[in-house]
């Protein structure tokens, strides 16, 4: 299938995301972007989630969510001390003054 140049806006946050799966794959940002929108299209759903039923698994020994702080807190500093592997661009653009430079971030 024939693929075409597209600009997109993202916050921050998702950029910084789609590198570190970029990253992690060792594909590009634009081929992460890519299946992604693959798979939401393939999966058939185009309406937006109006329930969370069923996306959340409560651990039956802690049904109050007494232990919850910790056990968020945990996942949340395992992922933090993973290495985080962000491939750096080689793509040069031309500045205004017609002189090549390397994209920031």
């Amino acid at each position: 299938m024939a693929r075409r140049a597209l600009s997109v806006t993202l916050e921050s946050d998702n950029v910084t995301w789609l590198k570190g799966r970029a990253g992690a794959t060792g594909d590009s940002v634009s081929a992460v972007l890519d299946r992604i929108v693959g798979q939401a299209r393939r999966s058939g759903r185009h309406e937006p989630v109006r329930s969370v039923v069923g996306t959340i698994e409560i651990d039956s020994s802690d049904p109050l969510l007494k232990d919850a702080d910790t056990a968020v807190r945990s996942l949340f500093e395992a992922s933090v001390r993973r290495p985080l592997v962000v491939r750096e661009s080689r793509a040069r653009f031309k500045t205004r003054r017609g002189t090549s430079r390397k994209p920031r971030g």
